[in-house]
Order: structure tokens, then C-alpha cells, then sequence
């Protein structure tokens, strides 16, 4: 168990949906300070007031910046050092689902190059071996990492990377010297705007008019419920595990099926 009592802890895209509800969560589980760095000033600046006023002065932070601008996202990190001393907790949570010719470029920046630098940046800071206390980097992926779909393929792929660089980066390999424990969470379709009409987009107009008819065959679970499983699943996972969290149901570790699924496709090269 990962106790996250008076930890500080950074996480991206925390503004609304499951990061906004992650964060209360965590500050109820009385972490010592949250930073939120996110593109969506109004909203963020605004959570960051009624949690301070709820919870304490200072326990929220909002940080203008975009993910995918390296100065943005590492001036937080250098930020959050500076104020707090150390960070504790990363979660990567900032994300887009539109596989629109004119979005698609910026939805990989967002959920794969951007959260691998920050993953990158969080062992850094973090390592037992260069200094450091350790620590534990959560990456969010989607059910979308273990299915295939024609729908959107794009994002498909990206939380399919997600679910793969998390595993590795996870392993012994890395843990044992760092210390630093990754971990993965798969959500269900969860009732956020990141699913609504406005959001969501293909590169095949003809697909992107059944977007919503397909995802509404998926049962919504709650954005408490997404959060909820967020949470725990930092509390009790360990580095290199794959979560689910879906239909309302507590997080599940699926760890083992992952694997097995990964040990199936290598008998092909091992064969």
C-alpha cells in the first residue's frame, strides 16, 4: 500500500471531469498539496478557489500551461520543486479523443508524447538513485488500449501506446533502481465531456456521424466512480500494473490478464 497522506502531488488536464473529481478525492485523503496544470484557465483557477476555501489555504494550485509545450510542462514541474520541496505523485491525465484531420496531430501530443515526457521528467525527479525519495507516476489509458474498433482508430492507437510504455517503463528494470512505480488505469466510458459532440471528431465524416450512436451502447459509468478508482488504484498498485475501471464497479488490478494477453501475442515471435 502506497500511503498518500501529506504528498504532494502534480497531475495534468485536472481542471474538470475525473482530474477535477481526483483531486478532491486526494485532498480528502488529506495529500499535503495539489498542482493542476492546465490549459483551461477560468475553470482551473476556479476549482483551485473553492477547494482552497473548502479544504485550506494552498492546497490547490492552478498552472497555466499546455502539456505539449515542453517549457510549460517542465516550468511546472520546476514550479511545483521550488514551492513544495519534492514531488511525490504525478498523474498523467490530460487528454483528447477526436481523430479529426485537423486534431488528430495535437490528440498524440496530448496522450502520448506529452505524458511520456512527463512520465521521463517524473523519474528524474523522483529516483531513489539519483538522489531522489521515489514516487508514483499514474498514466490514464481507456478500454480503448484492449479492444479494437473502427470508430476511432486514432485514439485507439494512442491509449493503446499508453498501456504499453506504462507496462515497460514499469517493470523491475526500472523500479528496482528508481524506485519509481508506474501504473496504468483503463477507463470505461465515463460521463465527461471529452465524450460529448462538440469533442469528439473523425477523419471519415461518415463515421464521425455514428460516433455518438456507438458510444451510447456503452454504459456511462460516473465521473466519482472513474476517480474513485484513480485514487485507489495509486494506493494499492504496483509498478507496471494495468487497471480497470469500469461500469460503476471498484477498480479492478488486471494485471494478470494483460499479461497473459502479451504472452499469447509473443508466442508468435518466440515460437
Amino acid at each position: 500500500m502506497f500511503d498518500i497522506t501529506n504528498k504532494v502531488v502534480f497531475i495534468t488536464g485536472g481542471s474538470i471531469g475525473i482530474g477535477a473529481k481526483v483531486i478532491e478525492f486526494l485532498l480528502d485523503e488529506n495529500v499535503k498539496h495539489v498542482a493542476n496544470l492546465d490549459i483551461a484557465e477560468d475553470k482551473g483557477i476556479a476549482l483551485q478557489n473553492q477547494l482552497n476555501k473548502k479544504y485550506g489555504a494552498n492546497k490547490v494550485k492552478f498552472i497555466k500551461g499546455d502539456v505539449t509545450n515542453q517549457d510549460d510542462l517542465y516550468g511546472a514541474y520546476q514550479a511545483i520543486i521550488e514551492e513544495q520541496g519534492y514531488i511525490d505523485v504525478v498523474i498523467n491525465n490530460a487528454g483528447i479523443m477526436n481523430d479529426s484531420k485537423d486534431t488528430y496531430k495535437k490528440e498524440i501530443e496530448v496522450n502520448v508524447t506529452a505524458l511520456i515526457s512527463s512520465t521521463l521528467k517524473a523519474m528524474d525527479v523522483m529516483r531513489k538513485d539519483e538522489g531522489g525519495k521515489g514516487g508514483v507516476v499514474m498514466n490514464m489509458s481507456s478500454i480503448a488500449a484492449l479492444v479494437q474498433d473502427p470508430m476511432i482508430p486514432i485514439y485507439f492507437g494512442t491509449k493503446s501506446a499508453v498501456l504499453q510504455f506504462s507496462n515497460c517503463i514499469g517493470m523491475p528494470e526500472y523500479y528496482d533502481r528508481t524506485g519509481v512505480s508506474v501504473l496504468v488505469i483503463c477507463f470505461g466510458a465515463t460521463d465527461t465531456s471529452l465524450l460529448s459532440k462538440e469533442k469528439l471528431g473523425n477523419f471519415d465524416k461518415e463515421v464521425e456521424k455514428r460516433l455518438l450512436e456507438t458510444i451510447s451502447t456503452h454504459p456511462l459509468q460516473k465521473v466519482e466512480s472513474a476517480a474513485r478508482g484513480v485514487v485507489d488504484a495509486i494506493k494499492q498498485g504496483e509498478s507496471g500494473s494495468t487497471w480497470l475501471s469500469i461500469a460503476d464497479r471498484p477498480v479492478r488490478d488486471v494485471t494478470s490478464t494483460i499479461k497473459k494477453a502479451y504472452g499469447i501475442l509473443s508466442e508468435l515471435v518466440y515460437e
